[in-house]
This record gives structure tokens, C-alpha cells and sequence, in this order.
């Protein structure tokens, strides 16, 4: 399974509650602090309402073949 390398970039002042539950949710709170997470549909939902706080990375498949 893939991974994705999420990072925080911009403040989660002044975001909804929602968004803010979903920085949460992903492991991230403050600017600069990032956390590699499996890509899944769920988590992708997650990144989608907080577009615009965050950097995505995908990083290449984490099992060897």
C-alpha cells in the first residue's frame, strides 16, 4: 500500500471546527510538523477539507516486493 507524507504549512486559526478536527484526526497541529499516513479513501476525504493548510507527498510503495 502507497503512503502519503502530509505536512502542515498554515495556521488552523481561524478554520472551522471541522477542518481543525481534521488536522487533528490526521496527526498534524502545528506549522511544520508532518506525518506519514496510508493512502485510503478516508484519509484522502481528510486532506480534501484541509487543502489549504497542507503539503502532500506520495512516497512510492512501502512494501518490497
Amino acid at each position: 500500500m502507497s503512503q502519503i507524507v502530509v505536512t502542515q504549512v498554515r495556521s488552523a486559526i481561524g478554520a472551522k471546527p471541522k477542518a481543525r478536527g481534521a488536522l487533528r484526526a490526521l496527526g498534524l497541529g502545528k506549522i511544520g510538523r508532518s506525518h506519514t499516513l496510508p493512502d485510503r479513501p478516508e484519509i484522502r476525504g481528510m486532506l480534501r477539507k484541509v487543502s489549504h493548510l497542507i503539503e502532500v507527498e506520495e512516497v512510492g510503495n512501502a512494501e518490497t516486493a
